[in-house]
């Protein structure tokens, strides 16, 4: 079974799914609709992905809570992409960080809006407490 390091060796979507905490089901679906395509598949037809691919997984799980749709993930990779680009223009490193500036900044709003709802779920939780059965089973 391929294993995978930073040394350009691959995993299974199993496997990735455990690094990953995504499902394997989520795994497929980001496949299908071109958000990370796996780099290889194996000659029985399975999927392997890169530690690369395994980064683009983890970015995109730190996306999704934080609103961002599948376009807007696709566009903050390829920015991503695009400063580690030898061959993109200064103009296109401009955009990305433009773009990356702003995701930022929605991801900071986004970041302070979760840390208001935690709070008033940890106040609820205070409240109810009181009422959480004892260690004995009542």
């Amino acid at each position: 079974m391929p294993d995978t390091d930073n040394t350009g060796a691959q995993l299974q979507i199993g496997e990735v799914a455990e690094r990953t905490a995504l499902s394997i089901k989520t795994i497929r679906h980001y496949d299908e609709v071109g958000l990370v395509v796996p780099s290889a598949r194996s000659a029985g037809g399975f999927r392997l992905y890169t530690a690369d691919d395994i980064d683009r997984l983890l970015a995109i799980r730190r996306m999704k809570p934080l609103g961002f749709t599948l376009d807007e993930m696709r566009s903050l990779l390829e920015s991503l992409a695009a400063l580690d680009d030898p061959d993109a223009t200064a103009a296109e490193k401009a955009a990305a960080t433009e773009y990356l500036a702003e995701c930022h900044a929605r991801a900071t709003q986004a970041c302070a809006k979760l840390s208001t709802q935690l709070d008033y779920a940890r106040e609820l939780t205070a409240q109810l407490s009181e009422f959480a059965p004892d260690r004995d089973g009542r």
